[in-house]
């Protein structure tokens, strides 16, 4: 087996995230749900919504690419696959992860629907309530993988969110085989309990195939793959069925089971929690970062939590401080 060119390449939604500030009344007026993710089924309804928004930032988005924009903030070296449309929005993310540091090549699609967007209003205690239209993203066919790419990055990483609809996740599916076939990690993130709830079987499926090296979930998500309200017994039930299984416990810190030994970190002191876009998503980011460059478990969890403290500091997900200092305190 060849070294790896690239620490990490992921396939994930190509959404370009808008945020703005809102209050309380805003969301209770609109419908939503505080904190949660709803999806948004055209695009006339996302223009709508847009329309209302106060002043915001565009930002390449999506679960998985703002891992990797982290990964290379850190100085890892990342690539990403995921579709755009031939329209702005498509050319906004395309450019903004590429000045990340983030090698992106995938051909953009013409035609409808259009690029992907996700809608965040952040109130002033920090929540984030998204609304998704996930347009393009959603039509990833197997024939845009970049078989060569997959196979030269030491981790595949595989967002949930991108498994609903059936051509990406196809084109997941022939991903891992690639990944498989050079002898690579694959790591999963869980993303969400609606994504486990609609996709239990399949990500069940892939686990117990042995598919998957490493599973990202949050408590909910760890408990709702098992269908238990224990999380003990949801880690007892994961954990021998993978390599590494990752848990984030919010305040709580994060643990990481391996081989039977369990490791804890307490969460990384924060002032403020400006908004929590991208905590978990970060939190993978020197997770895996800390992987690829050979760290122990402890070690790569500090990381994690520290870079989750970082992002919930301040507006959008995409890390201000120096990412590498940061690392070297982990």
């Amino acid at each position: 087996m060849t070294s790896p060119a690239y620490d990490v390449v992921a396939i994930g939604n190509a959404i370009v995230d808008i945020l703005a500030q809102c209050d309380d009344a805003f969301l209770t007026g609109e419908g939503m749900t505080k904190g949660a993710m709803q999806l948004v089924f055209s695009p006339e309804a996302a223009d709508a919504l847009y329309a209302k928004m106060g002043p915001g930032r565009e930002v390449s988005g999506g679960s998985a690419a703002n891992t990797l924009a982290g990964i290379a903030a850190l100085g890892g070296r990342a690539a990403f696959i995921g579709q755009v449309a031939d329209d702005q929005l498509g050319e906004v993310f395309a450019h903004d992860i590429r000045a990340a540091g983030v090698r992106f090549d995938t051909p953009a699609r013409a035609g409808a629907p259009t690029t992907g967007r996700c809608l965040i209003f952040v109130t002033p205690d920090g929540q984030r309530t998204m609304n998704t239209f996930l347009g393009a993203s959603h039509y990833l066919p197997a024939a845009a993988l970049d078989r060569e790419l997959i196979a030269a990055a030491a981790y595949l990483y595989i967002e949930g969110y991108l498994w609903d609809p059936e051509e990406p996740r196809a084109a997941m599916r022939a991903a891992i085989d690639v990944a498989r076939a050079a002898g690579r990690k694959i790591a999963f993130t869980a993303s969400a309990e609606f994504v486990i709830d609609r996709h239990r079987a399949d990500f069940h499926a892939l686990i117990d195939g042995g598919m998957i090296d490493l599973i990202f979930a949050n408590e909910a998500e760890a408990m709702s793959l098992t269908e238990t309200t224990d999380l003990e017994a949801a880690i007892a039930a994961l954990a021998p069925k993978v390599e590494t299984l990752i848990v984030t416990l919010s305040e709580k810190g994060a643990l990481a089971v391996r081989d039977g030994t369990r490791v804890t970190v307490p969460a990384a002191p924060v002032t403020q929690v400006v908004d929590t876009t991208g905590a978990g998503d970060l939190f993978a980011a020197g997770f895996l970062h800390g992987q690829a460059q050979g760290w122990d478990l402890q070690r790569s969890l500090s990381l994690g939590a520290l870079c989750a403290a970082e992002i919930i500091s301040h507006f959008g997900a995409r890390p201000l401080a120096d990412m590498k200092a940061l690392a070297a305190r982990a």
